[in-house]
């Protein structure tokens, strides 16, 4: 919640600060067309379609693959998980999701099913909240739906290859 709000209070701050620099000449559309394209990544602009993303394999033999559906431009579905070589999903192992949840408090099946809910529920990354216990599945999921979004900017429905440094 107080992160919300801290956004919030940087969104709006940004945006009066903005507003006083603004001037009506016509020399400044660019400066306003250069926040449009920044904004471009946002659901505002998403074209209908099927987007996915996919990692590299890590040093466990898990890639990301990351799925999302766009209908009237807006994200209709988010389906993030990870596969192994034999296209296993790590959602589905039961011995896995047993010994992360003893271990970390969620399942990695609970947080892809929160983080795949919340991207849907909230239309943007942005509001996607860390999931406590399975960050590092966080940031991965926040890089692959930014990813994402932006294809879907640009409708694009080629899969997009992702780099988590890992």
């Amino acid at each position: 919640m107080k992160k919300k709000l801290l956004m919030s209070a940087m969104l709006l701050t940004s945006v009066l600060t903005l507003a006083a620099c603004g001037s009506k000449s016509s020399d400044d559309t660019s400066a306003s067309s250069d926040a449009k394209v920044e904004e471009s990544t946002s659901t505002a602009a998403l074209k209908d379609g099927t987007y996915t993303a996919e990692s590299g394999f890590d040093e466990r033999g898990w890639k990301v693959v990351h799925t999302i559906t766009v209908k009237d431009g807006k994200i209709e579905s988010s389906n993030f998980d990870y596969e192994n070589a034999d296209g296993a999903k790590k959602s589905e192992d039961e011995e896995y999701n047993k010994n992360m949840e003893a271990k970390s408090g969620i399942s990695s099946k609970d947080a892809t099913a929160k983080l795949n809910e919340e991207l849907v529920e909230t239309q943007n990354v942005d509001d996607v909240e860390t999931v406590s216990g399975a960050t590092h599945s966080s940031e991965n999921f926040k890089v692959s739906a930014e990813a994402l979004l932006k294809a879907a900017a640009e409708g694009n429905t080629d899969t997009v290859e992702i780099d988590l440094g890992e």
